[in-house]
Order: C-alpha cells, then structure tokens, then sequence
C-alpha cells in the first residue's frame, strides 16, 4: 500500500500543508468527493448515534467517496442495528489493523472524527451533500462507460441497443436517487386515501380507477386502480387482446383534463395508455381498432373489399382513433427491463397513465432464466407489479391459461389453470379469464335433424355473442362473473344491456 501522504485523500482534508490540488497537478479531473462533509458525518454519528437515524433512510455505505468512510459507516450502523452503542472505544477493535486508515493512525483517526463532529441538526444536510455527489459519480461512470462502448463499436451491438442500453442505466440511477418514503405518519396516508375517494365522487362514473368502458365490469372492479397489477386471460381465441385493446382504447379516447391553478395540467378522467403488443403488429392492432369503430369486419378490411360508404366511415373512424392518446410499441421479445424504461420514458414526457402488455408470457427476463421458465415469469410478474407501484399507473397484463381448460367438461377457467400460476397470482391485484361459451358449443354440434340438433341450436341461440369476464381473484373487492356482448367480425366488446340481452346467469 502506498504511505505517501500525498495520496492520502483523508490527509488532504485535514490539512495536510503539503497537499495541492491533485486534479490540477495530474492533468485530469477527479470524481466529485466531499470529505470533509463525509468526516462531519461520520463525527455526529460517532458522537450521537441519533444522527444515523436522520440519514440511514436513503445514505448507504457506498456513497461514501473515501473507502475507509464506507467501513466506518457500515461498521457503526451495524452495531447500532445490534442495539449497541458505535463510538471510538466500540469501534477501536475493528479499526486498528485497517490498512486504509493506518496511514492517519488507524483506530485514532476515529477520535479524531469524534473531535471534529457537527451537531445532530446538520447531519442530515450533510447526508444530502454526499448522497448528491455520489449520483454524480455515478453519472460520470454510466457516461464513460458510454463513450467507450461508442469508441468499441462492436459489430453485434447495434447503436440503438446501446442507446436502450445507457437510457436504463440512467433510469436505475434515478430510481437509486429516489429515496423510499420509510415510515408515513397515517395521517398524512388517510388524506390521500380522502383525496382518492373525493376524485372518485366528483367524477361522472364515481370510480377510482381508469374506467374499462364496460358498465357492469366497472361496477365489480371499481375501474382500474393506480399501482395495481391486473391479470386478463384466457385461452386461444377467446378474446383477450380485443377486450385489452377495446380497454386501452377507451382510456385513452375519454381522456380528459383540467388546468390547475400553476399552469399545470392535470388528468381526471381516462388516461394517456401505451399499449406493448409483443404477439400482433401494430398494423394488426390498428386494424382491429378500427374494425371496432368503423364497425366494418376486420377481414373485409384485410382484404380492401368494402364500399365507397365503409371506407368514408373507416376514414373518420381513423381520425377519432388518431387523435387518441394511444402509444403502441409492437417489439418482439421485449425484456421486462426494456419494458420498464420505455414506460418510464412515456411517463416522464406525456403522463402516462395506463400500460397494457400483450401478453406476459412474450416478455423475456433480464437473467439466463430461459432454463427456468418459472424463475424467469416470476421476474416478470414482479417487474410489472413494481412498474405498477412506481408509476402509480394500472398495468393489465394479458396471459395465456394450460390446456388443461380443454380436458374438463366446464371449461371456465380457474386460477390453478394460468401458466406459472403460482407467481403470476401472487404478485396480480387482480385476476380476469374471459370465456365464451359459443366457442366451445360450435364443437359439439350433433348429427342434424335430431333433437339434441335442436337443443342444440335452441342454445346456441342463447349464447350467441355472449362472452362472460370472470374475475376470479381481487383484493379490493368481490370476485364474481361479468357477462358482455361480443361482436366476432368487430373484434368489439360492449354492455350487455346495450344489446337488449339478459341471459339466465344459471345455465
């Protein structure tokens, strides 16, 4: 180890007369460090342990500069966690032979910090400064880094991947700034709650969530709430990625604002929504959306065979779809981090407030879970539960269910029939199956002109267009069954007392 009290950072501040500036002799600039700040610190907790308890809500040991700070400070918090008491008698024994503080006098240098502490009241100020400087580190590392993988230029590395790449570092980075709440005094979390409720009672569909726009689905779910994870599956063709479109759509297409007294905007009703589409395009969805509002069927307008009037009503069928705060990014294989950054992005420039993912089992992990399927879905399930928490938006997740469903004589789906169920229902809110029963009765039609034809077709008339939401999991209210109408060549969901249609709930 070098002794040369030169090169000494902790010498240098406290005054050793021999010490210049060592950026400006070197030739190059240092990483921003405060000791002095970080021995004040280090002094007030030594002296009072109190002054821990200011700081240790967001100041961890590595944001010390100095090496030998960042053992101190975990050393004292350690035995402080212990119920002990951290001073320069307690911590003498663990100190005496560090390398990194031999050079000052070791165990001595502890009652010097002790001698040069700041009161209790300061400590946190102090907390701040070294907690700040850090995060600059920190960006001047994530910028160097960048720059020589510039420099690299390896062929397999596209400069967009590297972009993705340097914007989620950046974002962990502020993530990693953003210090957690810790304990809240409830009161402060009832008004809030107060506050929800109020929002809740002076918006026309009196919810507090982003409104589905299928009256009886709102009613049990009370909308989608903020911060919550909501799972919606179902088998192969069933229609979960028409009902998540028609949800996003709707969002997005009632959004409304209202200016606030800063100048500021602010949402109250329906929400800026990114819809991540990682089975269809984006033409595939646009499609569908505009089968939807057109009301011309999607096939006819895959194949251009529609009429002069279909395509006047397609066309501002389009414009009220592109005025619509809608986002859609069709990557395939998206990563679950990936995910995460973009959202954020979308966030911080529009205000996002609804994120759709079609569907979960589509998203790959950070880590080489590919081996472990379920490790790696349980990484994406809390991803997009902890994307909902930090943004305080919904996230619906779409997810495919076993094939169990088809070998059981009542295929309506439970919650041991999603794939990797355990993960996926613990993290979900809530969790819907959507289930069509007319999908199933085409398959079992009898020979014609028999009388299990007619009881057959006696059914399937009343079962003609019906699709049932089972909500089979939620935490804020009942579960239960949600019957809508289903429109096949519209790829449209809507209330089923729109339709005029009241089917037995007991058949």
């Amino acid at each position: 180890m070098n002794t040369d009290s030169t090169n000494s950072p902790i010498l240098a501040t406290f005054g050793d007369p021999q010490t210049d500036d060592q950026g400006a002799d070197a030739g190059y600039r240092t990483p921003p460090g405060n000791l002095e700040a970080e021995q004040a610190l280090l002094g007030a907790i030594l002296v009072n342990n109190d002054a821990a308890s200011r700081v240790t809500d967001f100041l961890q040991s590595e944001h010390f500069y100095e090496p030998g700070h960042q053992r101190i400070y975990s050393a004292a918090l350690r035995l402080i966690e212990r119920g002990q008491i951290a001073n320069p008698v307690t911590l003498k024994y663990y100190f005496d032979q560090d390398e990194a503080l031999a050079e000052v006098g070791g165990a001595q240098y502890l009652a010097r910090l002790a001698g040069a502490a700041v009161t209790v009241i300061n400590a946190q100020h102090y907390g701040r400064t070294i907690f700040d400087l850090a995060l600059r580190r920190g960006l001047i590392e994530i910028g160097e880094a960048m720059v020589n993988q510039a420099y690299e230029a390896d062929v397999e590395v596209e400069a967009g991947e590297q972009i993705e790449v340097a914007e989620q570092n950046l974002f962990e980075l502020a993530e990693h700034g953003q210090t957690d709440q810790g304990l809240q005094n409830f009161d402060r979390v009832l008004t809030s709650a107060i506050n929800m409720a109020e929002a809740a009672y002076n918006r026309e569909g009196q919810m507090m969530g982003v409104s589905s726009g299928l009256v009886d689905l709102d009613q049990k779910l009370g909308g989608l709430h903020p911060s919550d994870l909501v799972i919606l599956a179902g088998r192969p063709a069933m229609g979960k990625s028409s009902l998540a479109a028609n949800i996003a759509f709707h969002a997005a297409q009632t959004i409304k604002r209202q200016r606030m007294e800063d100048g500021t905007e602010k949402v109250i009703d329906g929400a800026v929504t990114a819809f991540f589409s990682l089975e269809m395009s984006a033409e595939q969805l646009a499609t569908r959306l505009l089968a939807e509002q057109s009301r011309i069927n999607s096939e006819k307008i895959r194949r251009g065979d529609i009429t002069s009037d279909e395509f006047s009503r397609m066309v501002s069928a389009s414009q009220a779809i592109e005025s619509a705060p809608l986002y859609i990014d069709d990557t395939p294989a998206l990563t679950i981090s990936a995910l995460r950054t973009r959202a954020r992005r979308l966030m911080r420039q529009h205000d996002l407030g609804l994120v759709v993912v079609d569907y979960l089992q589509l998203l790959r992990g950070t880590g080489r879970g590919a081996e472990n399927r379920v490790q790696e879905i349980s990484e994406i399930t809390q991803g997009l539960k902890a994307l909902a928490k930090e943004l305080n938006v919904p996230v619906l997740a779409l997810s495919q269910l076993s094939r169990q469903v088809e070998s059981r004589e009542d295929k309506r789906p439970l919650l041991s029939d999603l794939r990797e169920s355990g993960s996926i229902e613990q993290d979900a809110d809530v969790v819907m199956f959507v289930y069509r029963e007319e999908y199933y009765h085409e398959w079992k039609q009898p020979e014609p002109d028999t009388p299990d034809h007619a009881k057959w077709l006696e059914r399937a008339d009343q079962i003609h267009g019906i699709a049932e939401v089972i909500i089979g999991k939620q935490r804020h209210g009942p579960t239960g069954t949600v019957r809508l109408q289903f429109e096949r060549e519209f790829t449209k969901f809507s209330n089923l007392e729109a339709a005029g249609r009241y089917p037995d709930a007991n058949h």
